[in-house]
């Protein structure tokens, strides 16, 4: 069956990079719809973000488009040309290789839910605008520019 039971759905807490990078995303809270329902081409995820947490590092992919819909709650998206204000209903889009960093803030006092959809490219590299950090999809590994690997947990 097609639909997809949300409350079944696992919730992941945080975004998997190497300390300090972590600390602005350690509450967000993803759901993976498109893993949920199968789909190979595209990811959806559901995201909860709290009141000051970040979606992520400020990052551009080279292979892969990205795109949100915020649902509920306010964001502040913050790239090169500076910030925008997005409301329930906004949406937001982010062509692969453009080179301008994106990421979302929560400066609200309460919690932002958005869709969060992109391409799943294996030739993708995620490139941290901000921070040293690198991220291949083909090993999904956080590395510094260089390609020095970062301490293990």
């Amino acid at each position: 069956m097609p639909k997809i039971d949300l409350a079944a759905e696992p919730r992941v807490e945080g975004a998997g990079y190497p300390p300090p990078f972590d600390q602005p995303c350690a509450e967000r809270v993803r759901q993976r719809l498109g893993n949920a329902g199968g789909l190979q081409d595209f990811g959806v995820n559901l995201m909860h973000l709290p009141a000051g947490g970040w979606s992520s590092q400020r990052h551009w992919h080279s292979h892969e488009d990205e795109f949100v819909h915020v649902l509920m709650g306010e964001l502040v998206l913050v790239e090169d040309d500076g910030e925008t204000l997005l409301r329930a209903g906004d949406c937001a889009a982010f062509p692969k290789n453009s080179g301008n960093g994106h990421h979302l803030i929560n400066r609200s006092d309460a919690t932002a839910v958005y869709l969060e959809v992109g391409s799943r490219r294996p030739a993708d590299v995620t490139t941290c605008s901000d921070v040293d950090m690198i991220s291949a999809n083909a090993d999904g590994r956080f590395v510094h520019k260089n390609g020095e690997p970062y301490p293990d947990r």
